[in-house]
């Protein structure tokens, strides 16, 4: 698998609903397309949302992990 280069990092930890994808939002709109950034959340609902979130705006979801406590999303511009 080839390494992503992360562009921008969006820390939202501790923030819930709706602030990590308010957050990330904001972050891609300042992007240049095929950048990625990195989003890390303590929100157990980011899960969702951010697959929604990158279905709803073209933006591809390059990768999802956890570490139980902790959601990582690395998130591709479009």
């Amino acid at each position: 698998m080839p390494v992503v280069e992360i562009t921008q990092v969006v820390d939202a930890r501790g923030l819930s609903c709706p602030m990590p994808i308010v957050k990330t939002a904001q972050a891609c709109k300042g992007l240049p397309s095929g950048a990625a950034l990195e989003l890390v959340a303590t929100d157990a609902g980011s899960i969702k949302d951010v697959a929604a979130w990158c279905r709803a705006t073209g933006n591809e979801l390059v990768e999802q992990t956890s570490d139980g406590a902790e959601y990582r999303f690395v998130i591709r511009r479009k």
